[in-house]
């Protein structure tokens, strides 16, 4: 009981410290358990092996997020992201029901990348003066991309999927494999929502009797896109579906060894000569080290609560408190939780604090690790980006003008009906066990 209280303890602390900013995750996920160990009796020694199991079980999942990162950030240097959306948007036209799902299809285009800022600044600025030329509502436009962003962000290469992947000791693209029917559910929603939204927006009145996407066209200044390649623009394409294809069927071959193929490709072929490379690899560095020292530093959290037997005790102490007819259906529950209280957690306390424990409890009543993460990923994930404590949050917010309590006023149910449905059409596809 000790050690359940000690790891208790443990995540609280890390939570708070997350949930206050009180400092970056990588530094409360090496700091906080291995002191906390230290308190329970752990010898240095014991600690050291604890966190050496911890990080090489979230090391490929590090190794895939950097050349995803690397990947994806090549393709958009090279202006492929651009040129589909300025096709896109110019087929727009001035049909409000077409820019609605126009806008659905940009940001789940823009978040191929598993960006959630970067989509914002892809999707938001490209569509806010149509908007406002058409009389559309800006919290439309902030639904819209919310829930599009949300359902995209189930990709192998998306933060919480491979979270959920590290914390299961699985490859992330056999959990993705799993969760597929449901994100396909999510996408068909994503789009249905556009719909709808796009027929509410027109009952009030929205529209415009000229050329509203013509005008935007001519008014809006278009940055120069200096690394942009125009002329490998059908190699590229060719080369990003050639990728994601063999992280479907090529199973037996590791996520980041395709995306490390396909990152020498893109630079060999874009941009020749090591001067460009460098500088292009070092354009994007920031985020995939800032992202890999997190994942590698969970290992570390992880290895600690785990090899030392709180996680058992942690387990234990809620198995106690959880009535014996919820517990088989514990999947079930923590999925329509996922939602609300993504407003409360951060990705990582929520992955790493939550769904470690939550698995745990689960496999007390017999239930599959993979379906408590699934459920937690899908669901959660549609509620991300309404979330106050993801930055992106308030970045997407600040680029559509919109207040944030609006933006979690007109969002919140649209996104936690998409994660119910998403979770009955996982229980009816057999994804996730009744």
């Amino acid at each position: 009981m000790y050690l359940g209280v000690l790891g208790f303890i443990t995540m609280a602390i890390i939570i708070v410290l997350l949930l206050k900013s009180k400092t970056v995750p990588s530094i409360a996920f090496i700091a906080v358990p291995v002191v906390m160990a230290l308190i329970g009796g752990c010898k240095i020694a014991d600690i050291g092996t604890y966190v050496k199991a911890g990080v090489l079980d979230t090391a490929s999942t590090a190794t895939l997020f950097i050349f995803s990162i690397l990947f994806f950030g090549i393709m958009s240097d090279a202006g492929m992201f651009d040129k589909i959306i300025d096709a896109l948007v110019k087929r727009a036209g001035n049909s409000v029901m077409a820019i609605t799902m126009l806008t659905a299809l940009v940001a789940m285009i823009g978040h191929l990348d598993g960006g959630g800022a970067s989509t914002f600044l892809i999707t938001i600025p490209a569509m806010l003066p149509i908007y406002k030329k058409m009389n559309m509502r800006k919290t439309t436009l902030m639904t819209i991309c919310t829930a599009s962003m949300g359902v995209m962000n189930l990709l192998p290469w998306g933060g919480p999927t491979m979270r959920a992947a590290s914390v299961l000791e699985m490859d992330v693209t056999a959990l993705w494999m799993q969760l597929i029917p449901m994100q396909f559910v999510g996408i068909f929603c994503a789009f249905g929502l556009a719909f709808i939204l796009g027929r509410v927006e027109k009952k009030r009145g929205a529209g415009y009797q000229g050329d509203a996407v013509a005008e935007v066209a001519l008014t809006t200044q278009v940055k120069e896109n200096e690394l942009a390649k125009p002329k490998l623009f059908w190699f590229n394409i060719a080369l990003t579906i050639t990728v994601i294809i063999a992280l479907v069927f090529l199973t037996e071959v590791p996520s980041y060894l395709i995306f490390m193929l396909g990152v020498v490709i893109a630079l060999m072929i874009n941009y020749p000569g090591k001067e460009m490379q460098d500088k292009i690899i070092k354009s994007h560095s920031g985020p995939a080290i800032m992202m890999a020292t997190t994942l590698l530093t969970a290992g570390v959290l992880l290895g600690v609560l785990e090899n030392s037997g709180m996680m058992d005790q942690m387990a234990n102490l809620l198995v106690a408190v959880i009535p014996e007819a919820l517990g088989p259906h514990l999947a079930i529950v923590i999925g329509v939780l996922s939602a609300p209280l993504a407003l409360v957690f951060c990705t990582d306390s929520y992955f790493y604090g939550v769904l470690p424990i939550m698995i745990s409890v689960g496999a007390k009543f017999g239930v599959n690790p993979s379906e408590i993460a699934i459920t937690m990923v899908v669901c959660r994930n549609c509620a991300s980006f309404i979330s106050p404590v993801v930055p992106a949050t308030f970045l997407g917010c600040g680029l559509a003008e919109v207040e944030i309590n609006d933006h979690i006023k007109s969002s919140f149910v649209p996104v936690f009906a998409i994660s119910i449905i998403c979770l009955i059409l996982g229980i009816v596809l057999g994804v996730i066990k009744f």
